[in-house]
């Protein structure tokens, strides 16, 4: 069993800036990769950026060049939102995958870009 607590997000202005962090405790060796989703009201959850154990990174082309997200250990995340839009405003979800495909979610924390 692996336990995801996320922390970070809020209310930010179009242009601004924010973080989020998610550590993973538990079965952390079985992690084969991190990374964050999100839900936006009236929409699919979908994935915004992941990493593996190996360092390889994955991003939507929503995000490219704006997100960059970095492990600081094998059971941290930090996920760097730069140059928001109000179409970020979602729900976003941290997520652990092991190499068998089982799945892992935090609580979920808010982002809302708005002026």
């Amino acid at each position: 069993q692996v336990q995801v607590v996320e922390s970070g997000g809020g209310l930010v202005q179009p242009g601004g800036s924010l973080g989020l962090s998610c550590v993973a405790s538990g079965s952390i060796f079985s992690i084969a990769a991190m990374g964050w989703y999100r839900q936006a009201p009236g929409k699919q959850r979908e994935l915004v950026a992941t990493i593996t154990r190996a360092g390889s990174t994955t991003y939507a082309d929503s995000v490219k060049g704006r997100f960059t997200l970095s492990r600081d250990s094998i059971d941290m995340v930090y996920l760097q939102m730069n140059s928001l839009k109000p179409e970020d405003t979602a729900v976003y979800y941290c997520n652990c995958a092991t190499a068998m495909g089982v799945q892992y979610w935090g609580q979920g924390t808010q982002v809302t870009v708005s002026s």
